[in-house]
């Protein structure tokens, strides 16, 4: 019988992306969300890498069950990396705060510590890295995936989440806010990740 799999986060616009990704290969998953089991991680990592390993390994020790997890964000060099592993919490605010709020809030800060930049100055990249726990805690995969772009000087297009609506892609000269579902499906640096992901969870699930 095939296990099935959780998704470590509770976070909707991932979720929805992810189950999106991995429906194609027939893997059955579930978020957090409503698993009373789940744990509250403190993500003390100093990486991406670290925080994904430290949300899948602790969630599948609590829950007994495979996890996905990933963690991801978006590197600014002209801000120094930042907001980097801070960015969904980048202006102060938390899920508490609701997420659109939450969004609007950190999409505003980044476009004020930016101020007059231009060209290069406004370069980024998103970075996912993601890990695959076994029910012991056992990392048995890693995988990690990036999308370069641009920040734009104002937000456009509503779709996406998080600083998607500032992120523009330059070979479609639009943000992920403007592109299509499918678009970002197969560019995102989520998606690059999770490609890199499935055959192991694939494996894992079907043994």
């Amino acid at each position: 019988m095939r296990r099935s799999l959780v998704l470590g986060t509770t976070n909707s616009g991932k979720v929805r992306e992810l189950l999106d990704l991995l429906e194609p290969f027939g893997v059955g998953c579930e978020s957090l969300a409503g698993l009373p089991a789940a744990v509250e991680v403190d993500e003390i990592g100093s990486t991406f890498a670290e925080n994904a390993a430290l949300k899948a390994t602790q969630q599948a020790v609590a829950l007994g069950r495979w996890v996905l997890a990933e963690d991801s964000g978006l590197v600014v060099p002209a801000l120094n990396g930042s907001p980097g592993i801070h960015s969904a919490r980048f202006s102060g605010l938390t899920a508490a705060d609701g997420r659109e709020a939450v969004d609007v809030a950190n999409n505003r800060l980044l476009l004020e510590r930016l101020g007059h930049a231009t060209g290069v100055e406004r370069a980024a990249h998103y970075a996912c890295h993601a890990a695959l726990a076994d029910p012991t805690g056992r990392v048995v995969a890693v995988a990690a995936g990036t999308c370069g772009g641009l920040i734009a000087t104002e937000p456009a297009g509503t779709g996406g989440f998080g600083y998607d609506p500032l992120f523009i892609v330059p070979e479609y000269h639009r943000t992920f806010g403007e592109l299509p579902p499918a678009v970002k499906a197969v560019i995102s640096h989520r998606a690059r990740a999770m490609r890199e992901m499935i055959p192991a969870v694939v494996r894992a699930l079907a043994g």
